[in-house]
């Protein structure tokens, strides 16, 4: 309440003595209700300015006119003026406002914003604050977990070398056996020999029984090599503390050539591929300059493309059921002036299904999502050059993982997980290199009826997965078990779609509609 009108000092009008006045005349400095308003502005012998009671004390004296109260604010000059300095020709041509609408303005936003403080940022902020103790066990839980994994891994090395060892000492005790047996042999022939020695065949026994000679085992310990026990015994990543940009940030915004912009791949930290609904695939730099096209050889727009740890292009035909690789593209990006033509060479063909999206694995392999021709199943198939290693499906339990559907964007992350952006399902579906399901992401913990419908998918440097929230034209960043960290947002995002991630960390977003790619900061 304010303390205006507390009961102990109970403010009046100064004409009426009515208690809690509305007004207020910020020229003759008295209080005034809304009944003796009218009255007080019949003194015609000086002006009166009234306001509204809380806003009391808002005018003040013209600097060049000190009789004149400032009842306007000059937006050119950003200065109060009087009603004189209104007429003159010195603002004359300026924009002005009203000083106590502008007030009251000001007034119902700082409201609003006290509002939003109090039932949304604040409670966020109590949040996040009451969230820390709890992230602070589970890191320790984390750290823990390790030390357990460790010392397990201690123990199964342990007990490996001891078995090694008690079946070397083993094979010893054998070796040992079959010694003294061979020598207590020895020692009954020669002893039943001696017996004989006295009779009458001494010419038989001029010369001994036959000596048997023994090769002694030895054992030659290997010296022991750090590196390769370290080797066996398993690396402990490093731990890196990273933060997030509060506000994330257009570092490029290139216009490409084509009507529908779907996928983007990057070849350096200034150049990357690009592909759409067309039959060319186009490397630009950030200045937006067309640097190579090469047209697909059937003549049809691609689905996807990507780069293989050589810097050669892959990209899948939809129609014509193929994964094609465009060899001499490096060379062209390395050395600008010779004149190459990139040789497309048709790596696999597919029998009833339909190849869709493709990324370039840490190994070196190929993953690819395709679709059955009737478009009933969905799965990823794993290549090594044009050989398939492992097919992903289905779960532990034979159901599906992905849903029935087109879309499906892919990537691998830096812990070798697949992931997929599920379009179809509204889910991003998470499966280790093993193809057991990790987890599905649906969108954060919110009561929000927003639909989910990711689109492109990418990870970065420390195990996040970004995907592209299409209809609600927004990045989502999550962690890699699947915890939502935040949103990108605030870039001026339209349908977003194809995402990669560069090497410093830099997000590439395709936008479908505009043919716009994005390169964006959200790291600090």
């Amino acid at each position: 309440m304010d303390p205006m009108y507390s009961l102990q000092d109970v403010i009046r009008c100064n004409l009426c003595e009515t208690p809690v006045p509305a007004k207020h005349c910020d020229i003759c400095h008295i209080h005034l209700c809304e009944a003796c308003v009218g009255k007080h502005h019949s003194d015609q012998s000086k002006d009166h300015y009234i306001v509204p009671f809380k806003l009391r004390g808002i005018t003040s004296k013209c600097t060049k006119h000190s009789t004149k109260v400032c009842k306007k604010l000059c937006k050119t000059c950003n200065i109060p003026i009087c009603p004189l300095c209104v007429a003159s020709s010195e603002h004359e041509q300026h924009n002005k406002w009203d000083i106590l609408k502008l007030f009251e303005t000001k007034r119902e936003l700082m409201l609003k914003d006290l509002q939003e403080l109090n039932k949304y940022i604040y409670p966020k902020y109590q949040e996040a604050a009451t969230n820390i103790p709890v992230q602070r066990a589970d890191v320790n839980k984390h750290f823990q977990k390790l030390t357990t994994a460790l010392d397990k891994q201690r123990e199964n090395l342990h007990t490996e070398i001891e078995t090694i060892i008690q079946g070397m000492k083993s094979e010893i005790d054998v070796m040992d056996a079959q010694h003294i047996a061979a020598l207590g042999l020895q020692e009954d022939a020669i002893n039943h020999t001696i017996n004989e020695i006295y009779t009458s065949r001494t010419e038989e026994f001029r010369s001994l029984p036959a000596q048997f000679q023994v090769t002694l085992p030895t054992f030659t310990p290997q010296e022991i090599n750090r590196e390769q026990v370290h080797q066996q015994i398993g690396f402990l990543s490093e731990m890196a503390i990273t933060s997030l940009l509060d506000e994330p940030r257009i570092l490029a915004d290139i216009q490409t050539e084509y009507r529908r912009l779907c996928s983007v791949s990057i070849v350096s930290d200034d150049e990357f591929w690009t592909c759409g609904f067309d039959k060319s695939l186009i490397l630009y730099n950030l200045q937006g300059e067309l640097l190579r096209s090469v047209q697909t050889k059937s003549g049809n727009y691609p689905r996807d493309i990507a780069l293989t740890r050589n810097g050669d292009l892959m990209y899948t035909d939809y129609e014509d059921r193929s994964i094609n690789l465009v060899s001499g593209t490096q060379i062209q990006t390395l050395f600008r002036r010779l004149v190459i033509s990139p040789q497309i060479q048709t790596l696999i063909t597919l029998q009833g299904w339909r190849p869709r999206y493709l990324c370039s694995s840490s190994s070196g392999d190929l993953l690819v999502t395709m679709t059955s021709d009737d478009l009933k199943e969905t799965k990823v198939v794993r290549y090594s050059g044009s050989t398939q290693k492992q097919s992903i499906q289905c779960d532990n339990q034979g159901e599906p993982l992905y849903k029935s559907g087109s879309i499906k964007y892919i990537s691998e992350n830096k812990n070798e997980d697949i992931c997929v952006a599920d379009r179809d399902a509204g889910a991003v579906v998470v499966v280790n290199a093993a193809g057991k399901l990790r987890f599905r992401y649906t969108g954060p913990p919110t009561t929000s009826q927003e639909t989910f419908r990711p689109l492109g998918i990418t990870t970065d440097s420390r195990g996040n997965i970004l995907t592209s929230d299409y209809d609600n034209h927004r990045i989502h960043i999550i962690d890699q078990d699947g915890q939502f960290l935040r949103y990108i947002h605030n870039c001026g995002l339209q349908y977003p779609v194809g995402l990669f991630v560069d090497s410093g960390d830099n997000l590439f977003v395709a936008e479908i509609n505009t043919g716009t790619v994005k390169k964006i900061q959200y790291y600090k």
